[in-house]
């Protein structure tokens, strides 16, 4: 994002999601006289003129928590308008941190699993970043299914590697796709994945799969959100008409494309790895890139502002 430091308005902070050995954020309690007093927040600061983010977040960090952050990679980025302020949070994944956490200003510290983080206790501009801390940096796409034994069989493969979030987009409809979805709902529940649905609400409801994921014609023809905070709701962008439909009907996140050269789309033209950080800096959402995805393409796109990657060839085959 850009630089705003010579913006007296808005305020540049660097934010920490410092997770546990058992997967949980660390959240902090804001004092009662602050802006958006007594709301839980993830911990960091006020990034300093000619301060790089790592910098600032090594250093709030230390200041406030007597935490020693030995790395940290990009998770998302968020600007907020309070109306009588604004905020640019740029958000860090704390991987790697020592020393115990002590609240040295005085505020109260908590551990907590990301299913359990609270959206109303927490300042509205913190919203992405609890969607954030829920989702995985693989968005699985599933392949059109032939014969299900050996579909099934290339989930499980797929969910024992430790993928935990997986779109079923199979073509059949009636009886035989019914199936096949509760077939792979039970294996992903099993798991600890989460299923979405390329589908309709009427199917995820009735399937009871944890959300959907909007096709860019059902994204053009949406209004509002299709299901309750309860689901998953996702969709697929190609441009920033779509991108802003998207956070018009209250996503969860997005998935742009393509980013890279496909072989199943020979004739689009990719959007790079700048335009696509262009377009995710604008976000108020996670963006997973798609088109062309690799594993090892998960740092590149956290570089560039996404949740990180989503594919059918580089994920599920």
């Amino acid at each position: 994002m850009p630089s705003t430091e010579a913006d007296p308005h808005r305020l540049r902070v660097a934010v920490g999601v410092v997770r546990d050995g058992q997967g949980r954020v660390l959240t902090a309690r804001r004092a009662a006289h602050r802006h958006q007093g007594n709301r839980w927040e993830f911990p960091g600061g006020k990034v300093e003129p000619g301060e790089s983010v790592e910098a600032a977040l090594a250093r709030e960090l230390a200041e406030e928590l007597g935490l020693t952050v030995e790395r940290s990679r990009p998770l998302i980025d968020v600007t907020h308008d309070y109306g009588d302020r604004e905020v640019e949070l740029q958000v860090r994944d704390v991987t790697h941190w020592s020393g115990p956490p002590v609240g040295r200003e005085g505020q109260p510290l908590r551990w907590v699993s990301p299913e359990a983080l609270d959206p109303d206790e927490f300042p509205a501009a913190n919203q992405p970043i609890i969607t954030a801390t829920r989702l995985p940096p693989h968005y699985v796409i599933s392949a059109d299914c032939d014969e299900s034994s050996s579909w099934l069989d290339t989930l499980e493969r797929v969910l024992a590697r430790g993928e935990r979030l997986v779109q079923f987009r199979v073509q059949s409809r009636g009886a035989a796709r019914r199936s096949l979805a509760l077939d792979a709902l039970a294996r992903c529940r099993a798991m600890g994945a989460s299923l979405l649905i390329n589908g309709t609400p009427e199917e995820v409801r009735g399937i009871g799969a944890d959300g959907i994921h909007l096709t860019a014609a059902q994204l053009a023809e949406c209004v509002s959100r299709p299901l309750s905070s309860a689901y998953w709701v996702a969709a697929s962008c190609h441009n920033a008409v779509e991108l802003e439909r998207a956070v018009a009907c209250g996503v969860d996140f997005v998935v742009l494309s393509p980013v890279k050269p496909t072989a199943s789309h020979p004739d689009t033209c990719p959007l790079g790895w700048p335009a696509f950080a262009e377009a995710a800096a604008a976000m108020t959402v996670p963006v997973y890139a798609l088109g062309g995805m690799q594993s090892g393409d998960v740092d590149v796109a956290r570089a560039s502002g996404g949740q990180g990657i989503a594919g059918i060839s580089g994920l599920w085959r």
